[in-house]
């Protein structure tokens, strides 16, 4: 409240008081009012003083929601690399001179192109050479058979021995042998000049080429030279190791009936790429191994993706998730609602008399944008979702809920079909 104050003289001197009611003392008291009005005047502006400053601020505005309740499944994820379902090194089957290369480096080839021209004439005339010794050799077969013939007519009237007969039978397999080792060689002679070119063996992305023409390359016979490899990449397989206690854990639902095994189940399988914090690709189980590495106590995996667009490349890092749990009801919430406080999770709940509560939280695992919260909340809750900063233990806020539920996109795999399956007989299987 302002002080005032009676200078000699009779005049009224105010302190302490707004600025407004200064000015309106001073106009009084140059018009000449008497000084029971001015004194009046200043209690007023002290008593309207202090009103203002006796009202607080309101309490601070936060944005509730209740937990969404819905039906879950846990998915364990792990870390896998991208590997070519099939993969060829190209090495020349024929030595020779590299005449052209028919392909674009980094391009994708099909089965049957044309990718290196090797120079075809050496190989080419040991064709014509082998053509030549098959045309004697079934000439000889020829004569051979015909002597035969006349042995054999002879013999009945003697005027040829069996010895004879049999010498000539000799000389027609010994002709005839003579012709199938030419045959041979011809056909041999064939493939080499088939050989001088190079075609892709598979569909799939060539590497860059590694011999230039004119260089000389050496066949098969001699330790082959290495022309240039391809990848395929629709789809492509990514491998990852399942931890131990993982794999104890997935066995113990498969006996019960909650978890298809992914032995003989194509399980579904999400993966998100380096970078990307949501999964992009699907994808399904197609291996586990037989026994777990003694080293890592781990057991290798392998899922099948398809690859469309032919993004993904051999030897990238993707977050595999693959199924971990049977179907459940969870209440979930924004993972945006949930603090730290040292070693626990909480979230913060408005009562009834609009208190703020600190509720210790046991987390599940994040389902698109909300994290599944296995203990420490109830489905009517109002959980701050907006306004956290504001919000202080035990003291009043103004809530407001949240105009739409607090809830993301529904898983991208229905937990009903991805854990479609028959029910197991015996046998623990991851």
């Amino acid at each position: 409240m302002g002080t005032l104050t009676l200078r000699p003289g009779g005049t009224l001197a105010a302190a302490k008081l707004s600025a407004a009611a200064r000015g309106l003392f001073r106009r009084l008291r140059y018009a000449g009012a008497p000084i029971g009005l001015l004194f009046a005047l200043a209690l007023a502006g002290c008593d309207e003083k202090a009103q203002s400053r006796a009202v607080g601020p309101p309490p601070p505005s936060v944005t509730v929601a209740q937990p969404v309740k819905r039906t879950v499944t846990d998915w364990d994820e792990f870390t896998g690399r991208f590997e070519a379902i099939e993969e060829v090194q190209v090495r020349a089957r024929v030595g020779g001179f590299v005449n052209s290369v028919e392909f674009k480096d980094g391009a994708i080839v099909h089965a049957g192109d044309l990718l290196y021209i090797i120079d075809p004439r050496p190989f080419e005339a040991v064709k014509l050479q082998a053509e030549g010794q098959l045309a004697d050799a079934r000439a000889k077969e020829e004569l051979a058979k015909r002597e035969l013939d006349r042995g054999l007519t002879l013999v009945q009237t003697s005027a040829v021995s069996e010895q004879v007969v049999d010498q000539r039978r000799q000389a027609l397999q010994a002709a005839h042998a003579a012709e199938t080792q030419a045959e041979g060689t011809l056909k041999a002679a064939q493939l080499n000049v088939e050989f001088t070119n190079v075609l892709a063996p598979i569909t799939g992305r060539v590497s860059r080429h590694l011999v230039t023409p004119g260089n000389l390359v050496q066949g098969s016979e001699s330790g082959a030279t290495l022309l240039t490899s391809i990848v395929s990449l629709d789809p492509i397989y990514i491998y990852f190791d399942v931890d131990e206690a993982t794999y104890q854990r997935n066995s113990k639902l498969w006996f019960e009936g909650r978890r298809p095994s992914s032995r003989d189940t194509a399980n579904p399988v999400r993966v998100a790429l380096t970078g990307e914090t949501r999964p992009s690709h699907e994808g399904k189980m197609d291996f586990v191994d037989n026994r777990l590495d003694v080293s890592t106590a781990t057991l290798r995996s392998r899922a099948i993706i398809p690859n469309k667009d032919l993004s993904v490349l051999p030897g990238q890092f993707g977050r595999v998730r693959i199924i971990g749990s049977s179907p459940y009801e969870a209440l979930l919430v924004p993972d945006t609602a949930i603090a730290t406080d040292q070693s626990r999770k909480i979230v913060f709940v408005v009562k009834d008399d609009n208190t703020v509560e600190a509720r210790a939280v046991v987390l599940g695992p994040l389902d698109d944008s909300l994290r599944v919260i296995r203990e420490g909340l109830k489905a009517e809750d109002h959980v701050i979702v907006d306004g956290l900063q504001r919000a202080r233990v035990g003291a009043k806020v103004t809530p407001k809920m949240a105009q739409a539920p607090a809830g993301g996109k529904a898983p991208a795999v229905p937990a009903d079909k991805a854990l479609a399956g028959d029910k197991p007989a015996a046998g623990a299987k991851p």
